[in-house]
C-alpha cells in the first residue's frame, strides 16, 4: 500500500447542457482526460486520484424541480458511472466525478446535486451537496429531510487514505468541512463551479483563500477542481478555473492559471507525512483544540428545512428572510 501518490485537479469547459442526452459526450471527454493524464504523466508521476468539477455532467439551468427532473436529472449510479468504474479498474485509479443532477425514487419530489467516488473496486461513496447555492439552486439538501437515511458526510477508507468530498458552496460553511474532517477525512476533494468575481483572482479570490483555510484548519489535503467554462457557455456567469492542490498547512502545491479552458494540474500527496504531523503536533491542531460545547449556535436551525412545501425560488427567499430575522 502506497500512501504517497499524485492527485490531478481536472477542470472542464463544456457548454451549458440542455438535456440529459448531452451527458454522454461530456462523460466521454472526461474519460479521455483521465486516460491522457494517467498515461501522459506516467514517466514522471503515479497519478492515482482525479477530480472533476461541479456541473461537469449537467447544470441547473431550470428554475423548478419539475423541469430539472424532466430534462436533466438521472439516477445515480448510472451508465456514466459504470464507464468510470471500468476505467478505474483498468488503471487502478480513483475518480471523484463531476456532479450529476440526481433523481431518486425514494425522494420523488427532489433533485440532488450529487458526486460519487469511484475506485478500482467500484463505487465507494455518494455525496449530495449539503448547502445548495441559494436562492438560485433548487436542489434538495440532506438537511431538508427529517429522517434522511444516509450519512450526509461520507468518508471512504481507501488504499490512498481516507477520502472525503464536498461541493462548491459547501466550502463557505466551515462546519460542513469540519464535520467531514471529524468523520476521519485526510484528503477532501472540492468539486466546484465557482464563478467570477469570487474566483481565483484578486481582490476577491475567495476560491484560493477558502481552499487554503479549510486545509490548514482541518489538517487535510485539499484537491479542488473548478469549472473553467467561459461566459459564452454559462451566461450570465464566467468561471475562472484556478483548479488547485493544497497541503495540510495551507501551502499551494499546484494551481492552474486563472481563466477559462480545460486544465489539469498535478501535485504530490503524502498521507504518511500528514499522519505523522497529526500525531506529533501539540500546537495548531485545531481539531483537538476545538471547544465545541461553548458554541451554542449550532443547536438550532437558522435556515429551516424545506418541509412539505418543497423547494422553489420563492420558498427559498422566504426561508432566507426568516433566517435573517433570527439574526437580528
Amino acid at each position: 500500500m502506497s500512501l504517497h501518490f499524485y492527485a490531478a485537479a481536472c477542470q472542464t469547459d463544456f457548454p451549458c447542457p440542455q438535456s440529459r442526452g448531452e451527458i454522454a459526450q461530456r462523460t466521454r471527454r472526461m474519460l479521455g482526460m483521465i486516460e491522457q493524464t494517467i498515461t501522459g504523466y506516467e514517466p514522471f508521476f503515479d497519478v492515482r486520484l482525479l477530480a472533476f468539477p461541479e456541473f461537469a455532467h449537467a447544470a441547473p439551468i431550470h428554475d423548478t424541480v419539475a423541469r430539472l427532473r424532466e430534462q436533466l436529472a438521472v439516477p445515480v449510479p448510472n451508465e456514466h458511472t459504470d464507464a468510470y468504474e471500468k476505467l478505474a479498474k483498468e488503471y487502478g485509479c480513483y475518480i471523484q466525478t463531476g456532479s450529476f443532477l440526481e433523481s431518486d425514487a425514494d425522494f420523488p419530489d427532489a433533485v440532488f446535486n450529487t458526486t460519487v467516488l469511484i475506485g478500482p473496486r467500484g463505487l465507494l461513496s455518494k455525496y449530495r451537496k449539503v448547502n445548495p447555492w441559494i436562492p438560485w439552486e433548487v436542489h434538495a439538501s440532506p438537511h431538508d429531510f427529517a429522517d434522511y437515511p444516509h450519512d450526509p458526510f461520507p468518508v471512504a477508507d481507501t488504499e490512498l487514505g481516507r477520502l472525503g468530498v464536498a461541493t462548491c458552496y459547501d466550502w463557505l460553511f466551515p462546519e460542513t468541512i469540519r464535520q467531514i474532517a471529524f468523520n476521519g477525512a485526510e484528503l477532501i476533494v472540492r468539486i466546484s463551479a465557482y464563478m467570477d468575481p469570487w474566483g481565483a483572482a484578486s481582490p476577491t479570490d475567495w476560491w484560493t483563500l477558502v481552499n487554503r483555510t479549510r486545509a490548514l484548519e482541518n489538517t487535510v489535503f485539499v484537491v479542488a477542481a473548478n469549472q473553467g467554462a467561459s461566459l459564452r457557455n454559462y451566461p450570465p456567469f464566467s468561471w475562472p478555473g484556478g483548479s488547485m492542490v493544497v497541503d495540510y498547512d495551507g501551502r499551494i502545491l499546484a494551481q492552474a492559471e486563472p481563466g477559462p479552458g480545460e486544465r489539469i494540474v498535478v501535485a504530490p500527496i503524502d498521507i504518511t507525512a500528514l499522519r505523522a504531523e497529526r500525531e506529533r503536533r501539540l500546537g495548531h491542531d485545531m481539531r483537538a483544540h476545538l471547544r465545541s460545547s461553548v458554541h451554542p449556535y449550532l443547536q438550532q436551525d437558522w435556515l429551516e428545512p424545506a418541509g412539505a412545501g418543497g423547494i422553489a425560488m420563492a420558498s427559498l427567499r422566504s426561508r432566507i428572510a426568516r433566517a435573517k430575522g433570527k439574526l437580528a
